[in-house]
């Protein structure tokens, strides 16, 4: 418990004692009404401050206001005992209900536990300790076995094992050396490390996903919007309905007050709405805490709602389905040397940061004097146009070769063809290979066991390659040699072909297809380990990257939504009989108790729930 809790806590305590030893004393008249009055006084005192305060500010219809009216009318009825205890098991129920979501915060706090509370940096020849915030970057610090690495950077000295466990999800660590990335939030195993900073704190891996996490709350389900609607006309109805049930009967039927005015007591403390209020936005709470757990993060409960219907899932290929690491496999010239050919694509790729540049400038394997290269020229879907030592170099797909007007043959070895022309004469191609992610086609198995209904690929590669791919993954379309634009449109037919409520997820890297991942109902971004562009453009993230883990959030998001469905049905229905109840007759103060702090406490502990992701997310 915290401090505000133990003094809750002691206030709950001081009002039972209080409160039996006005039960036990043989008291009459206002000795008796001031016996009880202690006990009421001490345990809610906070409950009547905030009632008139909530009114004050035109805030009239809350659960305070319930307790306030409630309770004081059994005073104003002469019973005392039940006005106390009323009030006195509200509080026990509070005290409860903030215990259990605090242990939920917890949680989640303890799941996300990457913000790291120091950074080493030497001076003098001394380590000092440092917050996060004042080191800039470029400096270099220190990172000893056991500390979590507080900012995002590249090692310069030292070699050791990483624990991405907090990021990812994910037990086993991944080995780092000079020159390696490493990024905020994940934990040193052993060597000590020398990181040189390359973003500062407030644009760091950590610092995004906590922000993340944090503000997911804000983007609300239907299932708590509805609620939220629910609970602001439901009070001022039940209260218009006890002042009837307090007047109505007396004036038909004659006489009766103080027992008609007692019922509709009763009927006030049934009504408050605190365990739908609670428990609808815990469980969503949950559900996402309980995906971090597991390097899911979505941003918000609308999307987790958004999961549980998914009927069609898009892939992008390169990166998303396949490692999107490429290695040069075939060098086929036509009019000059293998040594020329690859020297010429290395060249014109020199600029670029696309993987297929850079694995073609690997295969090269020497120092790239740029100097000769002139003007260059990214043509995004096709290639790139360059000056290198005064000819024009053209290096792309077959589409790029249609447009310059080359004549080019295609080769017989499998996958992504790289044709290129020098001065306008075609001069050979290269053949470069990615590989399929190891749980690509166990992650697409398992959204068909989950019910999705089709699943597409969508790829710039050749026709061969990309349905080669959709092939052993066991996809049932593939869309090849496509632009980005072209994606759109893909994307927006299929968009047409959904029933019901179902919806489309687009899985991509989060860098080329920012498009496409916002015309889906749902974008899913590769989190690749502290890709900025995947964890701003995507509603979910997978920070592993692993295409398995899509099943994994849908399933996450359809216990949460049971969860959400149960509590609703279980507070409405128990509130709707001791309601029925109270108004013939047939509940006192103690079924309304139950009925309000009983139904709560069950609820809360129902939400719950959601932060325990088992392996098959189905219990």
């Amino acid at each position: 418990m915290n401090h505000r809790q133990k003094k809750m806590l002691w206030r709950i305590l001081a009002g039972t004692t209080l409160f039996i030893l006005a039960l036990l004393l043989p008291l009459e008249g206002w000795t008796r009404l001031a016996a009880f009055l202690l006990p009421y006084a001490v345990v809610g005192w906070d409950v009547i401050y905030k009632a008139v305060r909530n009114i004050a500010h035109g805030q009239v219809f809350d659960e305070n206001f319930l307790m306030a009216l409630a309770t004081v009318g059994a005073f104003g009825t002469g019973e005392y005992p039940e006005g106390v205890a009323v009030m006195l098991f509200y509080q026990v129920g509070e005290l409860f209900q903030s215990c259990a979501v605090g242990r939920s915060r917890k949680s989640i706090a303890s799941l996300m536990d990457i913000r790291p509370d120091y950074a080493n940096i030497e001076r003098e020849g001394r380590l000092t300790q440092v917050p996060p915030e004042e080191v800039a970057v470029g400096d270099t610090i220190v990172v000893k076995a056991g500390e979590k690495v507080p900012l995002d950077g590249v090692v310069l000295e030292g070699t050791s094992s990483v624990n991405t466990a907090a990021l990812t999800g994910e037990s086993v660590p991944r080995d780092v050396a000079p020159g390696d990335d490493v990024v905020s939030g994940c934990v040193n195993q052993s060597g000590l490390l020398r990181v040189r900073v390359t973003k500062p704190f407030s644009e760091s891996t950590v610092a995004k996903i906590l922000d993340l996490v944090e503000n997911a709350g804000n983007k609300k389900a239907k299932a708590e919007h509805f609620i939220t609607r629910f609970a602001r006309w439901y009070t001022p109805l039940v209260v218009c309905a006890a002042l009837l049930l307090a007047v109505l009967p007396p004036l038909v039927l004659g006489g009766g007050w103080g027992d008609w005015i007692h019922r509709a007591l009763i009927f006030l403390v049934i009504s408050c709405p605190c365990a739908l209020v609670i428990s609808v936005p815990l469980s969503f709470f949950g559900g996402i805490g309980g995906a971090s757990k597991c390097g899911i993060l979505v941003k918000g409960g609308n999307y987790l709602e958004l999961l549980a219907d998914a009927q069609i899932v898009v892939f992008d290929k390169t990166g998303t389905l396949t490692r999107g690491v490429f290695n040069v496999t075939t060098i086929h010239p036509d009019v000059i040397s293998e040594a020329q050919l690859l020297e010429m694509a290395a060249l014109a790729e020199g600029y670029s940061d696309h993987p297929i540049s850079r694995s073609i400038r690997e295969a090269y394997g020497m120092d790239l004097e740029l100097s000769r290269v002139g003007k260059v020229v990214e043509l995004p879907g096709r290639g790139v146009r360059a000056l290198v030592d005064g000819k024009e170099v053209c290096a792309g797909n077959d589409k790029f070769m249609d447009d310059i007007g080359v004549a080019w043959h295609p080769c017989h070895r499998l996958g992504t063809t790289v044709h290129v022309a020098l001065d306008g004469a075609y001069v050979g191609h290269l053949v470069i290979s990615d590989e399929v992610k190891p749980d690509a086609e166990e992650g697409i198995r398992a959204l068909k066991a989950e019910g999705v209904q089709k699943t597409v690929m969508l790829t710039g590669d050749a026709k061969a390659v990309g349905e080669d791919v959709a092939r052993r993954l066991g996809m049932d379309e593939a869309h090849t040699q496509l632009l980005p634009a072209d994606k759109v449109d893909c994307v927006e037919a299929l968009l047409t072909e959904k029933t019901g409520k179902g919806k489309l997820c687009f899985v991509g890297d989060g860098i080329n297809d920012a498009p496409v991942l916002s015309r889906a109902d749902i974008g899913i971004a590769m989190g690749a380990l502290g890709s900025d562009a995947a964890i701003e453009a995507a509603d979910v993230v997978l920070m592993d990257d692993k295409p398995s883990k899509i099943a994994l959030a849908m399933r996450i998001s359809r216990r949460t939504l049971r969860i959400v469905r149960q509590n609703i049905v279980f507070a409405l229905a128990v509130k709707a009989i001791v309601l029925l109840l109270g108004a013939l007759g047939m509940a006192n103060m103690w079924e309304a108790v139950f009925a309000d702090v009983g139904v709560s406490v069950i609820a809360i502990l129902n939400a719950s729930r959601a932060l325990r992701v088992p392996d098959s997310a189905n219990s």
